[in-house]
């Protein structure tokens, strides 16, 4: 059997022998360990343990301990516990710590793009201005770049495809990025589209190059977050709160110290008063934010353009929600991009300057001028026609356009050389196509002149119905008046109903109008009338409702018969 050196023993076969004797089991591999680990080579070689020095150590611990007094066990797990947690706190401190930033990639560019919008497009954003630029679009660029640096209102009407959807968005982002302003809001039709629109911004800082390459301050903060939105709360830079927020409609710039975009806000918002009204952020240093510039893309959708009352609230709300979000005293800058849709609209309104100069409105086209010679793209127009009814591309018409181009093309100025499909030798014949495919729709979106316009004639304003009015008490017949008609318009629900005095001249005068029942109220319509035929007569079926509307029209509307003229 092999002597065993009692100085030079393994681990287990220190165990081995310790629980060898008539006490049993004295200490377990796991207790040895920690003691290693406490005692280090005092008792050892790291792979070996010395006996006599480890029952050494184990006594000079005894005393240590006798000498301390006896130990609380509560005591003693709530200072465990104590440590624990410290322990823990200090790791999830350090997990939230971004690190350290990298250096600017180039700080020429970054320093050039700062003050200079068209140059932050082309640069970071080049697979979206792939294009030149035209000379509305240096406009539009110009305008924008005013209203982030020094302020001002603009209001831009352009095409539709133009743009300016994106333009809005890189100019949020733009006037963020370089501390601008400590707050931008970005205003969509609604507040699902702006939610939209903020999404995008938002993809762009998590993943475009050039931008971390030179706002490293701002991507990459946020690009720690790993889009894990609650890791927002936690986040630290050299153990400071960088207090980022990455919301669904608002975000807030990591605070850095010398960073531009320190603390600056963006948020978005849809077309409400509710939406727009009380916006603010605490920053911080104490100071309460609110928005100082706002950015408005397309505020108008197809269905309140057609409705009066609706386009009259979004005007309404611009002229005075979103002048006054940034409080008592203080002006708020802004650009605002839309398409007419029909006269009258919110678009319409506020691009003109009699009625809205503080916007300073201006509309751009697609085609300043049209070609001369009609009839060679009416030629054009058929042969294209034609094309497409026999499952075709329109081929040949391209190929009648590009044997006549110098002649087709005379006379045309358009306003985006550029801007044409594949398919399509020119911007010229591009904007042809779209006026062919539909000549309404071509007007009021791509040249904001609404055909509705050329019918003044036959579409009366509210102004011009006001200019109309007789000034005659209601049921009173003018003097000159001999005959008086009424005319019903019979509805379902409702009789509307017209009473019209006219002179031997064909002069006429409206002297009573409404409906049966009577609404009791001044402005409705026939989808939301509360009283109709079938509720005043319920039992009859509607073929009796209007006979019997039309009986009780007829004995309710006696004051028109009592009605006399005034020398009467």
């Amino acid at each position: 059997m092999a002597k065993t050196d009692p100085r030079h023993l393994r681990p287990s076969d220190l165990v081995r022998a310790l629980n060898s004797t008539p006490l049993g089991e004295v200490v377990s591999e796991r207790q040895l360990y920690r003691h290693r680990m406490r005692a280090g080579f005092r008792i050892g070689d790291g792979r070996h343990i010395d006996m006599l020095r480890y029952a050494a150590w184990l006594v000079d611990e005894l005393e240590r301990r006798l000498a301390v007094g006896p130990v609380d066990p509560k005591a003693a797990y709530e200072a465990t516990k104590a440590r624990a947690a410290a322990r823990n706190a200090e790791l999830a401190r350090a997990g939230q710590d971004i690190g350290e930033l990298a250096a600017v990639v180039n700080p020429e560019r970054k320093a050039r793009a700062t003050g200079n919008f068209r140059f932050f497009c082309e640069t970071y954003f080049p697979e979206i201005f792939y294009l030149p630029w035209s000379r509305d679009h240096h406009r539009v660029i110009d305008k924008i770049e005013r209203a982030v640096l020094n302020g001002g209102l603009f209001a831009m009407a352009m095409p539709r495809g133009s743009g300016k959807t994106v333009l809005c968005q890189t100019a949020v982002l733009w006037a963020a990025l370089v501390g601008a302003t400590p707050f931008v809001c970005l205003i969509a039709a609604s507040a699902d589209r702006a939610i939209q629109l903020l999404e995008t911004i938002k993809t762009w800082l998590e993943t475009n190059p050039l931008l971390h390459e030179d706002w490293p301050e701002v991507t990459h903060p946020i690009r720690n977050l790993e889009r894990i939105t609650n890791r927002q709360k936690g986040q630290r830079y050299h153990g400071e709160p960088t207090r980022i927020e990455w919301n669904a409609d608002k975000i807030v710039m990591p605070t850095i110290a010398g960073s531009r975009a320190s603390g600056v806000v963006i948020s978005c918002s849809g077309m409400k008063g509710s939406d727009i009204r009380g916006q603010n952020h605490a920053r911080a240093d104490g100071q309460v934010v609110r928005p100082q510039l706002a950015m408005v893309d397309d505020p108008q959708t197809t269905e309140s353009a057609w409705s009066p009352s609706q386009s009259q609230r979004r005007e309404a709300i611009l002229a005075g929600d979103v002048l006054g979000m940034a409080g008592p005293g203080k002006k708020i800058a802004g650009l605002m991009c839309c398409t007419v849709i029909r006269p009258g609209d919110m678009a319409d309104n506020m691009l003109d300057r009699e009625k809205h100069p503080e916007w300073q409105g201006e509309r751009t086209k697609l085609v300043y001028a049209f070609p001369v010679n009609e009839k060679l793209w009416a030629r054009y127009a058929e042969i294209r026609a034609d094309s497409l009814r026999n499952d075709g591309d329109g081929r040949e018409a391209t190929d009648f356009y590009a044997a006549s181009r110098e002649e087709m093309d005379s006379g045309a100025v358009i306003a985006w050389p550029e801007r044409y499909n594949d398919d399509e030798l020119s911007a010229i014949q591009n904007a042809m196509n779209l006026k062919l495919r539909d000549e309404a729709a071509f007007f009021a979106e791509y040249q904001n002149e609404p055909l509705v316009e050329e019918a003044a004639g036959t579409t009366l304003t509210a102004d011009e119905i006001a200019g109309k009015l007789n000034n005659h008490n209601r049921g009173q017949i003018p003097l000159g008046a001999s005959h008086l008609t009424m005319f019903i318009d019979v509805q379902a629900r409702l009789l509307f109903y017209v009473v019209t005095a006219w002179e031997d001249d064909f002069t006429g005068y409206v002297v009573d109008y409404g409906t049966w029942p009577d609404q009791q109220r001044q402005y409705f319509t026939l989808r939301d009338a509360r009283r109709t035929l079938e509720r005043v007569s319920p039992h009859a079926g509607r073929p009796q409702d209007v006979g019997a509307g039309v009986t009780a029209g007829r004995s309710g509307g006696s004051h028109l018969r009592r009605a006399r003229k005034p020398d009467e």
